[in-house]
């Protein structure tokens, strides 16, 4: 179904910001974070020009992210953050498996005697997310009685952060610290190196001894930073669309539902064919702008599931069927997530996501 918008996503520059951060994660391997059809901006595509560009670890949420990629010819190395659902598609699609407890992993070593093959997986730490993963207290002990199960190779060893992306990093040093010895401990009773990776965007940017033997960027590839600094990132989508109609109102006049926004005088407003339903949320009524002739232009009143309305009274020369950018660069103005986010006391992911996941795509090269 083509509904109003279009997210343009520019490849060349999600080429320019993973070059950054192979330029700061030196020699150490990247886990491209492509789970939520990479943020919005289509696995598929995203993963092709990321595989093609030396990229050899994907990760994911679900094996349904996992299966479309694999279905698009793409053999990079697939992690699976958590899904514990379909455990033959792991060996169906040859992918990775996080493993959070000693149930699951029997689960997997049940399904390797099944399929006459092994399983590569990757044990997750919890070191302060209490989301998942295994107690430091008991990693050790239930990571020798998993690698003792049949068909179960572990590779890899991997927690997350809570709050790397603050200022005080003294949480952030508290959870590496409990990863580092529990890693250390794993690695000798099984006495082998394992591949850990704990390093989020926030942690690549700016907690070098985060860095470990592989990163796991996911916003900082689309262009975004989880600081105030970009670091030279540029951000991979813009969406767009056009005006459907031009509205002449006089002073005075209503605007939308509920009345919250009144004509102060005689006012042309762009009827624009997105709204909530869209992903364009119904906190920017009379809370954000958008972009035409390269002019920022105010929303007014609230916006509908389908339609935004603006007012383009300030502009010169609006016609119907001119571009409005709701994210990115029109002229010399732009519009970013996280001014977006901002304005919504929200993250910039729920801003990518939201948009990105209901718009059209068209790829830039």
């Amino acid at each position: 179904m083509n509904r109003g918008p279009i997210a343009e996503i520019n490849l060349s520059a999600l080429q320019h910001n993973l070059k950054i951060i192979k330029q700061i994660a030196k020699n150490r391997t990247v886990i491209a974070v492509v789970k939520a059809d990479a943020y919005g901006h289509g696995a598929v595509e995203v993963s092709k020009k990321l595989v093609a560009e030396g990229v050899s670890y994907l990760a994911v949420a679900f094996t349904g992210e996992a299966k479309m990629i694999r279905d698009a010819g793409i053999d990079a190395k697939i992690i699976v953050l958590f899904d514990r659902t379909n455990i033959s598609d792991y060996f169906k699609y040859d992918l990775i498996p996080v493993i959070h407890d000693k149930d699951i992993a029997l689960e997997f070593s049940k399904e390797a005697s099944t399929q006459g093959r092994p399983v590569t997986v990757h044990l997750k730490i919890d070191t302060g997310m209490g989301r998942m993963g295994f107690s430091p207290e008991r990693a050790v002990a239930d990571a020798i009685e998993i690698s003792g199960m049949p068909g179960i190779k572990i590779e890899g060893l991997m927690s997350h952060f809570s709050e790397a992306d603050l200022a005080d990093k003294s949480y952030a040093v508290r959870q590496l610290e409990i990863f580092s010895r529990t890693q250390k401990s794993i690695s000798e009773k099984l006495g082998y190196s394992l591949i850990s990776h704990m390093a989020n965007s926030a942690g690549v940017l700016s907690f070098g001894e985060a860095l470990l033997d592989a990163v796991r960027p996911g916003l900082m590839l689309y262009g975004y930073s989880p600081f105030s600094e970009q670091y030279g990132l540029e951000p991979v989508m813009k969406v767009k669309t056009n005006i459907l109609m031009l509205r002449d109102l006089p002073a005075e006049y209503p605007v939308s539902y509920g009345r919250t926004f009144i004509t102060k005088r005689e006012s042309r407003i762009a009827v624009i064919p997105t709204g909530y339903a869209d992903g364009y949320n119904r906190l920017f009524s009379n809370n954000a702008f958008v972009l035409i002739r390269g002019k920022r232009a105010p929303v007014a009143g609230r916006v509908c599931m389908d339609i935004t309305l603006a007012d383009v009274t300030d502009i010169d020369g609006v016609s119907e069927g001119d571009e409005v950018v709701f994210l990115g660069r029109q002229g010399e103005d732009i519009i970013t997530a996280t001014e977006l986010a901002a304005r919504i006391n929200t993250i910039p992911y729920d801003i990518i996501t939201s948009l990105g996941s209901r718009a059209r795509k068209e790829y830039l090269h």
